[in-house]
């Protein structure tokens, strides 16, 4: 089983990376999970043309229970991907990290994979930093493989560069390690140079080069990743290489 974690500074595309990702990995016959960890629970709206599924931590809320089906806190959307969202506690009160722990643990009550008999497990996770709930991911071992999403920007770089460092933190207790870079282009000045460089430092590789474009935006507008939009288009193909480049790759390892 494929089992990434995606992080990177807020805002810097890692829902729009990982749900393309997904989608890509659905285009190549795998069978995918999509779990948003973040509370605006708005990770895989794009692979659901728009109608959310409910967050777990809005479901245990509303019901005072937690779910005993899977179903109830997921919804199937594009390609067959099963999306699920953490969410996070009432805005001012509680702690967001906590909603994921929470998730995850209920997840395993539920018996999530078994069920569903994943081939990629994808989690997408709120944060410029590893911390607390945020590090549950690659902390408790849910993910093998961590992809940092960077522009050229000065903070994301920045963002990408603390997250590096958590990461290895971890290093000598056989948990997640970076695999790489997805380099989410936004048109900054010298932008492939300044996002080597800081590569080449840490000692990672720039897994993935995602253009600046349109079509992103267009397909999103109506509610869809751009895989699924036009899987012809350049953008959509970069997406298709890395899910290849990582299911060979898990491939070899099995």
């Amino acid at each position: 089983m494929i089992k990434i974690a995606l992080y990177g500074k807020g805002g810097i595309g890692k829902s729009t990376c990982t749900s393309n990702l997904s989608a890509a990995f659905s285009k190549l016959g795998l069978k995918v999970i999509q779990i948003g960890c973040d509370p605006k629970a708005d990770s895989t709206i794009n692979l659901l043309h728009g109608d959310p599924v409910t967050p777990v931590m809005d479901y245990m809320r509303i019901h005072d229970e937690e779910p005993d089906k899977i179903e109830q806190i997921s919804k199937v959307g594009y390609g067959g991907v099963v999306c699920i969202e953490t969410g996070g506690p009432t805005p001012g009160l509680g702690c967001a990290g906590r909603g994921i722990i929470t998730t995850f643990s209920l997840l395993e009550e539920l018996e999530l994979f078994d069920i569903v008999k994943p081939d990629v497990v994808l989690y997408d996770v709120l944060g410029d930093v590893v911390c607390g709930g945020f590090a549950a991911p690659i902390r408790e071992g849910y993910a093998e493989k961590v992809l940092i999403v960077s522009s050229g920007e000065k903070m994301a770089l920045y963002a990408a560069n603390n997250i590096n460092s958590a990461v290895k933190n971890f290093e000598d207790r056989s948990y997640a390690k970076v695999r790489g870079i997805i380099m989410n282009r936004r048109s900054v000045e010298n932008e492939e140079e300044k996002v080597k460089a800081f590569a080449d430092k840490a000692g990672l590789k720039i897994v993935a080069d995602i253009p600046r474009s349109a079509d992103i935006i267009k397909y999103e507008d109506i509610g869809m990743t751009c895989v699924e939009g036009d899987p012809d288009c350049e953008t959509s193909k970069r997406f298709i290489e890395l899910a290849g480049l990582l299911m060979n790759e898990d491939e070899q390892y099995d």
